[in-house]
């Protein structure tokens, strides 16, 4: 099997699943138990968290477990957007955002009544960061931007972002969506109020996120319960997810520029070998795990099943919004010809992909192309 859909999901890392599986079995109470098994339980999700914030460089009670980066995103558009209500109901996102975002900030336009931003891209496919600045209001209360786009690989310029956002209104809370950065590029939190993060995007478990919320910035819960969370998400705490989430974080910080520098090979010797054949959406900017190609004239799902067919995985776009047939937002918001917008794959590479791999993949692809039928 060639596996090139990295950016949906990674296989669970042997030693995670092992330490996961004795956490299970030994160490099964409920972390809000008084007796003795129960706090056990629970130390071990705090020293998680302890290692988290270490590793983030922030403090521990500014790290919230969820149950992953959707529900993290959602926590913190919502939660900001009801709790400083009274400053002004303007929200402020991007066209290039994951559905848990993108609708996140819908459904609070649509059925809350906020005034919602949506910043497109400049002529050079770049997010607009004029047009960031100029809507930017007085009653804004929440700027929401991810660090790297999981369809073409756009990385946003965070520094720039946080500049804007501090001198326009200091008030303003900025959140980024990090999920396609962690372990990959560098994250710094002073830069933002909030963040959002995933396990299982980095070797790690399925259903485990993380929310980081800066100690002056305020939520109002959006799942009402118990104590759990600083009284931020109700529910039985799943500590043997959370407990796991910093080794996950630790393996995948283990020589992470080194690991950049060999996808960043891959990336470019796949361009290179396909550059005449197919349109390339991700430049030299986009980040090199995730390379976003169009093939005009063909449909993307024939594509992916011919390469399917021959035990190769890639996707035609986010997986959370792969069952829609129209170009996802991101894709509607390229400045690029509407033929090339219908034919969009997207490959994602680890530092566990290999040369062979991708050669096969290449060379599959071009005999999908001469194979497969045209759409005129």
């Amino acid at each position: 099997m060639i596996y090139l859909d990295y950016v949906s999901t990674t296989p669970l890392n042997n030693e995670v699943k092992e330490n996961y599986f004795k956490l299970l079995n030994e160490y099964f109470a409920n972390g809000d138990s008084l007796y003795r098994l129960g706090m056990k339980t629970s130390a071990m999700q705090e020293k998680s968290r302890s290692l988290l914030a270490e590793m983030l460089h922030v403090k521990d009670q500014e790290l919230i477990f969820t149950s992953g980066a959707s529900e993290a995103n959602n926590m913190a558009i919502k939660g900001t957007a009801f709790y400083y209500q009274n400053r002004g109901k303007h929200i402020i996102t991007t066209c290039l955002e994951h559905s848990s975002v993108y609708n996140a900030c819908l459904e609070l336009r649509d059925y809350f009544g906020y005034d919602v931003d949506f910043i497109g891209l400049d002529k050079n496919n770049h997010l607009d960061y004029d047009a960031l600045a100029n809507s930017i209001r007085e009653d804004t209360v929440l700027v929401s931007v991810m660090y790297v786009n999981n369809e073409v690989g756009f990385i946003n310029d965070l520094h720039k972002i946080s500049e804007i956002v501090r001198q326009k209104n200091p008030k303003t809370k900025i959140h980024f969506d990090c999920v396609q950065a962690l372990a990959k590029l560098p994250v710094d939190l002073s830069l933002c109020d909030l963040a959002s993060f995933s396990a299982h995007k980095i070797n790690g478990l399925k259903g485990s996120g993380l929310l980081y919320k800066k100690s002056n910035c305020n939520l109002l819960p959006v799942i009402n319960g118990g104590q759990q969370e600083q009284g931020l998400r109700g529910g039985t705490s799943n500590t043997a997810v959370n407990t796991m989430f910093a080794k996950t974080l630790r393996l995948g910080l283990q020589d992470m520029e080194k690991h950049y520098d060999y996808v960043k090979s891959i990336n470019e010797y796949v361009k290179d070998e396909l550059k005449n054949q197919v349109y390339i959406l991700s430049d030299e900017t986009c980040s090199p795990y995730i390379l976003s190609l169009s093939i005009p004239h063909y449909k993307p799902e024939v594509i992916l099943h011919y390469l399917e067919d021959k035990d190769i995985y890639i996707s035609t776009k986010s997986t959370c919004s792969s069952h829609k047939d129209a170009p996802s937002h991101t894709i509607e918001a390229m400045n690029i010809d509407d033929i090339v917008k219908k034919s969009v794959i997207r490959v994602s590479f680890s530092a566990s992909t290999t040369k062979q791999e991708v050669d096969l993949f290449i060379k599959e692809l071009k005999n999908a192309m001469k194979e497969l039928k045209q759409e005129k």
